[in-house]
């Protein structure tokens, strides 16, 4: 148990660290009680014994498999369990987020600290997912100015970036919003983590007010997106290939830059700029 508390705290944000453990002993009760051990096959056995959604099993078996792997053990038993959740529907969400306009979010984003608002314009103008933005630090942002900030999301450590050297990791934030955002990001020191709110706790720190208690940490991703395609279908002048660049999205059909070619690239600002993610975020 103290080696798993040492993994969890060095692997996840402090914040998080407290979930991540209770379903650790969640597991090690439940092992105890059936008098098995707390091996991947054990843990398979209690990810079903759990009985909620695919969607819960899957999210289950991929925290303790990375957990096992991450001591050494051979988690292959929970990597198969997590290969039929996926056929049996375990990623498609329960239900779709709902969209959150602009002019609700920034309103709501004036009440909160000046670390969470920073948090939350950066996944608005970069339509990112919540956990995307929570463990940037300083050092992610080659560039910051009132007219201009590149986000590099490839200098995260390995564990934190689900795809090193992508290059929709690489992103150019141009303006509205802009200058409040360099303002609030020249606070935090080089290595301080943006915001040490998860994604669980950002949902619930947004349905405790009644003007966004109808959505979710997913809601400004999926809000940022549904703005600009409105945008575009209004003929708004960006490509629109721009919105799933900037999503983070793979798109076979939008080559650009191999991802190959960006792990050879030291200049992510002229990189950015290439992308022409800043055209597409002048419009959030």
């Amino acid at each position: 148990m103290q080696r798993l508390r040492h993994f969890v705290g060095k692997a996840w944000a402090d914040s998080t660290v407290q979930d991540r453990q209770n379903l650790w002993r969640r597991f090690q009760a439940w092992a105890d009680m059936q008098g098995l051990p707390a091996d991947p096959d054990t843990a398979t056995q209690f990810v079903m014994a759990t009985m909620v959604e695919p969607q819960g099993m899957l999210a289950y078996t991929r925290l303790l498999s990375a957990v096992f792997g991450h001591l050494g053990v051979d988690a292959r038993p929970l990597l198969s369990l997590a290969t039929v959740l996926r056929g049996s529907g375990g990623n498609i969400p329960l239900e779709q987020a709902l969209s959150v306009p602009r002019e609700v979010l920034l309103a709501w984003s004036f009440r909160q600290t000046p670390r969470v608002r920073a948090a939350v314009l950066i996944a608005w103008k970069t339509a990112s997912r919540w956990g995307d933005v929570q463990n940037l630090s300083r050092a992610c942002f080659p560039l910051i100015s009132n007219t201009e900030i590149v986000v590099d999301w490839n200098t995260l450590p390995k564990g934190r970036r689900g795809n090193p050297f992508c290059r929709s990791k690489v992103v150019a934030i141009r303006g509205p919003l802009t200058r409040e955002i360099a303002e609030l990001l020249r606070g935090l020191g080089n290595f301080q983590q943006l915001c040490p709110l998860s994604t669980d706790q950002f949902s619930r720190l947004l349905g405790a007010d009644n003007a966004t208690k109808l959505y979710s940490a997913h809601s400004v991703k999926r809000g940022a997106i549904d703005h600009l395609m409105s945008l575009k279908a209004a003929g708004a002048p960006f490509a629109l290939q721009l919105i799933s660049r900037l999503a983070k999205h793979t798109n076979d059909a939008d080559p650009t830059v191999a991802n190959m070619t960006v792990r050879y690239t030291s200049d992510p600002v002229a990189l950015a700029r290439v992308l022409q993610t800043g055209d597409v975020t002048m419009y959030l």
